[in-house]
């Protein structure tokens, strides 16, 4: 769903409560407010939440005058993977990142570690290795810094 601007996660606490299912990956940033630091939580897709539900659901989500629009998705089990591999970087702690290069380049999977199994693109445009994971659909990807050592070349 395309959310209306800053209405993340006012419409992800809407469908909690409304018992709908739907992830909003999150991440932490630090801002400044004059002299003081604090930690936010942050969309990781500013605009973006993810519905999993049928018709009704989508409707109800519509009602709660949050939602700027509905992106129809033409592969979901595409979808459902390439946001899988996103929750779990969030899930284990990894150092995820907006990402807003090119989303080009080697499809691997992570082999060993606590990201192993999460499939993506490495980018060698960036000074670390990074990991691109790519969410299609939106056409946008986060990236994710791993040791090229735990990378197997999967095409």
């Amino acid at each position: 769903m395309h959310t209306k601007p800053r209405q993340e996660k006012a419409l992800a606490s809407d469908l909690s409560a409304l018992r709908i299912a739907h992830f909003l990956p999150l991440v932490k940033a630090v801002r400044y407010y004059g002299r003081r630091k604090c930690a936010v939580e942050l969309p990781l897709f500013p605009g973006y939440l993810f519905l999993r539900g049928g018709a009704e659901d989508t409707y109800t989500a519509d009602r709660t005058d949050r939602v700027a629009g509905i992106l129809k998705v033409a592969d979901q089990a595409r979808l459902d993977e390439e946001l899988s591999g996103i929750r779990r970087a969030i899930e284990l702690d990894g150092r995820i990142e907006p990402y807003d290069g090119l989303v080009s380049g080697t499809e691997v999977e992570v082999t060993s570690g606590p990201f192993r199994g999460i499939r993506g693109i490495v980018d060698q445009a960036v000074p670390r290795d990074r990991l691109i994971l790519r969410v299609s659909l939106l056409g946008k990807a986060a990236s994710l810094e791993i040791d090229r050592s735990l990378l197997l070349t999967t095409t």
